[in-house]
């Protein structure tokens, strides 16, 4: 009997390709909140997971689960802790965004430094005059902090020191000096970088250990003049403090594509701000990384339903205790 594999969110079809390719039966699921996929799972094998919520119930639903892969990088959505507990590998997909997600900061980057938001508005308003009144400023030159050089971080440095002149500064506290020193000066807090920064970029995964590690006191000691970005996780950035700053004038503007809460309020101030550029947690979403997503994480399905150790594990249930 073929092993099934139960997709609650689709995917891009040569993910679903591949593993109709190695004989597994696909289960298309009935929704994707926490109860469907619990109710889902019973007799199935794997989950293809991506950003639906996989706390103990699904794990605990799943009796003939095997492993769960998930289409991207952050996994704060899955109980690793549950999934090892009942003998349940997670894998991910690690090297399947990370050009991608630095593409979008950067573009983010030129688009705040350039004001092509605001342009762009009051040029269809018939407003020619803006172009004396609203400025931009060059990048050569200016300085970019990144909290976390991982996969993604490390693009951007790579980007944004060879590609537009930029002099970049990163801490990673996982790293040596050394690791961070190839494309970045290494600076000792994060403290550092936002002080010294006319530009900052989050790149960290959220979760317990980092949520709101991004506050009012890094903010009030960002230059009056700097942006900020985050195209890593909503929880990582305090959002109350971050509004505040972007109310008072602590700092000049902000590009966002992850918030505290997915999707945001109609009422979040974010969304009425004009130094804001906001977008919908889709810095990862480009027809050609949303293919290597699904590919990874079916490769992630195929080699544990295989019998082989995972590419890009997450936990080893060998290793309960």
């Amino acid at each position: 009997m073929a092993y099934k594999v139960l997709i609650p969110q689709d995917v891009a079809q040569p993910g679903k390709d591949y593993l109709r390719e190695r004989g597994y039966e696909i289960r298309m699921g009935s929704g994707f909140t926490a109860d469907a996929i619990a109710a889902d799972v019973v007799d199935c094998d794997a989950i293809l997971a991506r950003t639906a919520p996989y706390p103990a119930k699904v794990f605990e639903a799943g009796r003939k689960l095997k492993v769960i892969s998930r289409h991207g990088v952050g996994y704060d959505n899955i109980d690793v802790a549950k999934a090892t507990e009942l003998g349940v590998w997670v894998t991910f997909a690690p090297e399947s965004n990370a050009n991608t997600v630095a593409e979008h900061a950067i573009g983010c980057i030129l688009a705040l430094a350039r004001n092509f938001i605001q342009l762009d508005r009051e040029t269809r308003a018939g407003n020619w005059g803006i172009r004396d009144k609203l400025l931009g400023t060059d990048l050569s030159g200016k300085v970019l902090g990144i909290l976390g050089l991982g996969k993604i971080g490390r693009r951007v440095a790579q980007k944004a020191a060879l590609g537009l002149g930029m002099k970049v500064l990163g801490y990673d506290p996982y790293l040596k000096a050394a690791q961070v020193a190839e494309f970045a000066t290494p600076a000792g807090s994060f403290e550092e970088v936002f002080a010294a920064s006319d530009f900052v970029t989050v790149h960290i995964p959220g979760g317990a250990a980092t949520r709101g590690i991004v506050n009012k006191k890094l903010f009030d000691v960002m230059k009056k003049t700097a942006f900020f970005i985050n195209a890593s996780r909503g929880d990582v950035v305090d959002e109350a403090a971050l509004i505040e700053g972007l109310r008072n004038g602590t700092i000049a503007g902000a590009a966002i594509d992850v918030y505290e809460k997915e999707p945001p309020r109609k009422d979040n101030p974010l969304i009425g701000m004009s130094n804001v550029l906001l977008t919908p947690h889709n810095a990862s979403q480009t027809r050609e990384c949303m293919i290597r997503m699904a590919l990874h994480a079916a490769q992630g399905i195929d080699e544990v339903l295989a019998g082989k150790r995972p590419t890009w594990p997450v936990n080893d249930p060998a290793q309960r205790r």
